[in-house]
């Protein structure tokens, strides 16, 4: 994707602050949500997905239970968050099916990211959702969770979710126009930054500063997004949530907000993260087929090519992928397990179901999740 703007992204990750979601804490702002599912309806008819991040559960809980702020307490914050995702759900099925579009609500915590068995589960649940043309609706699992709730970290959840689905860019729409060389509260000479690389060493510094009083983010969590964001290749734009269009502009190439680049590109982003990890849960050798198939066909790695099964390693684990000689040729993340895989090994796709009584994938390891050794 060319890092000056995002008109080639084919996947979007859209994050949403809870001031845009829930009109600075008075309740769902049904406009300002049928308007982003209007854009992003437009968006999609031009080939692109999106997959969208929303805040605004507590303080559309907050509002309904009737409280006149947010609390403090770690269990008021679940039940509003409780009471408030019933509202955020039906609120933008309503703004999307305006458009034809049917929504999917998931929520995820730091912690379904953090291990891969449940990553790649919430992985393929959300390629499923997009290949059916639903729109994904996701927020943390605040009912259930402490320390998520106390960071109001859903711009980290929204570069992890673009890690996970490997998308082209994140944008994070707030209630501010981007990122400036200081504070612009402070400093009325503060100079508004277009465009900068989010590896660069100043970021942190330039991002100091709290959050609104509805949410609990703030410049500096977006920063560490885009941060996240770049280390699995992806861009990330900070923009206003309130400018006019501002999804269907950004989509067409308009410099919208702050533009974080990355200097990845998501290949050798994941190819760098596959092979920077020292230890292996297991490992397979493979057919002189599949060999060739995985170097010179850009081909994933299926279970008719495995010829044996090495060692003890659970789905989502990384593992290394021998030739017939046992010289390592790539490693990966396993869609099986090591006793699955044992199961399954010289079996088509289609005979997976009846070896295992269920298939995850046709894939041992996608080539989405598989680094080659040259």
């Amino acid at each position: 994707m060319n890092t000056q703007n995002l008109s080639h992204a084919k996947l979007l990750v859209v994050k949403v602050g809870s001031s845009l979601v829930t009109a600075e804490g008075r309740g769902i702002d049904q406009s300002a949500l049928n308007n982003w599912a209007k854009q992003i309806a437009h968006i999609k008819q031009n080939g692109v997905d999106v997959i969208l991040v929303s805040s605004g559960a507590i303080a559309e809980g907050v509002k309904r239970l009737g409280w006149a702020k947010r609390p403090t307490a770690i269990n008021e914050l679940q039940a509003a968050a409780a009471v408030g995702q019933m509202g955020i759900a039906q609120a933008y099925e309503r703004a999307f099916s305006q458009h034809g579009l049917h929504t999917a609500q998931i929520l995820l915590t730091h912690e379904d990211l953090s291990d891969r068995t449940r990553y790649l589960n919430a992985r393929s649940t959300l390629k499923t959702l997009l290949s059916q043309n639903i729109v994904p609706v996701i927020n943390e699992n605040d009912t259930v969770t402490t320390n998520e709730i106390k960071l109001g970290d859903n711009d980290t959840l929204g570069a992890l979710v673009s890690n996970l689905v490997d998308a082209d860019a994140l944008i994070i729409l707030t209630d501010q126009r981007g990122l400036y060389d200081s504070d612009p509260r402070k400093n009325p000479q503060a100079q508004f930054i277009s465009q900068i690389a989010a590896n660069h060493p100043n970021l942190t510094q330039m991002a100091g500063g709290a959050g609104t009083g509805v949410g609990t983010g703030g410049m500096y969590t977006k920063v560490l997004a885009a941060k996240r964001a770049a280390l699995s290749g992806a861009n990330t734009v900070v923009a206003s949530g309130r400018e006019t269009d501002v999804l269907q502009r950004l989509s067409t190439g308009e410099s919208i907000g702050t533009l974080f680049t990355s200097e990845l590109s998501r290949v050798n982003a994941r190819k760098q993260w596959l092979l920077g990890h020292i230890q292996i849960s297991g490992s397979v050798n493979v057919d002189a087929g599949a060999e060739q198939a995985l170097l010179h066909k850009n081909g994933s790695l299926l279970p008719v090519g495995v010829v044996r099964v090495n060692g003890h390693f659970h789905r989502g684990e990384l593992i290394a992928v021998l030739n017939e000689s046992g010289a390592e040729i790539a490693r990966g993340l396993a869609n099986y397990s090591s006793a699955e895989t044992a199961k399954i090994v010289r079996c088509h796709a289609n005979e997976i179901a009846d070896k295992l009584g269920y298939a995850f994938e046709d894939e041992l390891i996608h080539r989405d999740n598989l680094a080659l050794h040259w």
